[in-house]
C-alpha cells in the first residue's frame, strides 16, 4: 500500500508475546480524514495494534506506514505527525488543565508563550476554560477525558490513536466526546478508533475492521458489515408481555432459529434470511390467540454483527492489559 489518500497503512503485523501471537498478519488501512474503526473482542489485539502504530511497540513482522512515513525506520517523523489517547486518562491529577496542557508543549519544545497559548486555545474548544485553574483531580470523568483528549492535540497531530476513549462515561459525556471526534475528522484529522461500544463504531466509523485472535475477520463500511451478514432481524412485541416465552418458542419452533427474548423491552427478536416465512408467523401466532403490539423486519445492527463474526458480545468491560494480546 502506497497510496497517498492513506493516512495509516500497514500490512501483514505480526507480534508475539512469548507463547502467545497479539497479531498474526494484520492489514489496516484509512484514508486521510475519515475515522477507522477497529473492533474485536477483549484480547483480540487491537490495543497491540495501536501501540505498534504510535512507535511504542516494534512489530515482529510486517510493516506500517503513518503519512508515507515508516513506523520503523521514520519512527522520529511518525511521533510528530501522531497523538494518542489511551482508555484512561493520562493526566497528572496534581496539575491544573492549565498546566498540564503547559507541560505537554514544553516537552514538544514550543515556548513558554507558544504553549500557554495552545493551551487556551484547547481549553477553550473542549469547554475547560472555567475549569482550567483548578488540579484534574477534581474534574468529572467527562472533564478529565476532554482534558486528556485536548493533551493529544498539542502538538497539532495530523492522525489520532483514540483507544476505547469513552469507557466509563455516562451517555451524556459520550455523545459530547462524539461530536468532538466529529469536529476534528471535519478538520482533516485521521482517527484510529477502537471500542467496546457497537453504536460508537456505527456513529463514527467511515470504515471498520473487525480482528479476532489476532487476524483480521471483516473489513467494509458498517452498512457493507450489515449487508454482508445476509440476514433480517425479526421483532416481534405481544401486546401481551406475558407471552414472551410462548411468542419465542414458536417462533423458534416456526423458522428452526433460536429465538432470543428480551424482557426489558418486551421483545423477541430472531435472525431471519429473508421475509419469505413471516406470513407463517403471524398466522401461527393468531392461531394461538396472541395479539401483536409490533412486527418489525430490520437490517442487523452492528451489534449483532458483531456477535455473528466473532461469536462473542462486545461489551463496555475493560480490554485487557497491555502485552497480553488486547
Amino acid at each position: 500500500m502506497t497510496d497517498d489518500t492513506y493516512a495509516i497503512e500497514a500490512r501483514g503485523l505480526v507480534k508475539r508475546f512469548r507463547k502467545t501471537t497479539a497479531l498474526d498478519g494484520v492489514d489496516l488501512a484509512a484514508r486521510a480524514g475519515t475515522v477507522l474503526g477497529l473492533l474485536g473482542p477483549n484480547g483480540a489485539g487491537k490495543t497491540t495494534a495501536v501501540r505498534i502504530l504510535a512507535t511504542l511497540l516494534r512489530q515482529d513482522a510486517g510493516e506500517a506506514r503513518i503519512c508515507g512515513f515508516d513506523t520503523t525506520r521514520d519512527a522520529h517523523q511518525v511521533r510528530q505527525l501522531v497523538g494518542l489517547t489511551g482508555q484512561y486518562a493520562s493526566v497528572d491529577d496534581g496539575l491544573s488543565g492549565t498546566s498540564n496542557l503547559v507541560m505537554i508543549g514544553r516537552l514538544l519544545g514550543m515556548s513558554r508563550k507558544n504553549a500557554k497559548s495552545r493551551a487556551s486555545e484547547l481549553l477553550g474548544r473542549f469547554e475547560l476554560t472555567e475549569a482550567a485553574g483548578r488540579p484534574a483531580s477534581t474534574y468529572s470523568g467527562g472533564m478529565r477525558r476532554r482534558l486528556d483528549l485536548a493533551a493529544s492535540l498539542v502538538g497539532r497531530p495530523r492522525v489520532l490513536y483514540l483507544d476505547e476513549p469513552t469507557t466509563g462515561l455516562d451517555p451524556r459525556s459520550r455523545n459530547e466526546m462524539w461530536g468532538i471526534i466529529r469536529d476534528l475528522v471535519a478538520d482533516g484529522v485521521t482517527v484510529l478508533l477502537t471500542t467496546q461500544y457497537m453504536e460508537e463504531a456505527d456513529q463514527l466509523a467511515h470504515d471498520i475492521t473487525v480482528i479476532d485472535h489476532g487476524r483480521v475477520i471483516a473489513t467494509g463500511t458498517p452498512d457493507d458489515l450489515k449487508a454482508a451478514s445476509g440476514s433480517r432481524v425479526l421483532e416481534v412485541t405481544p401486546a401481551d408481555h406475558g407471552r414472551l416465552a410462548d411468542v419465542a418458542t414458536l417462533i423458534s419452533e416456526r423458522i428452526s432459529a433460536p429465538a432470543a427474548v428480551h424482557s426489558d423491552s418486551g421483545t423477541v427478536s430472531v435472525q431471519v434470511a429473508d421475509g419469505t416465512s413471516l406470513p407463517a408467523v403471524v398466522r401461527v401466532l393468531e392461531d394461538k390467540g396472541i395479539e401483536l403490539a409490533e412486527f418489525t423486519l430490520r437490517k442487523p445492527s452492528l451489534d449483532e454483527v458483531f456477535l455473528a463474526l466473532t461469536g462473542d458480545s462486545p461489551s463496555p468491560s475493560l480490554s485487557a492489559k497491555d502485552g497480553d494480546g488486547s
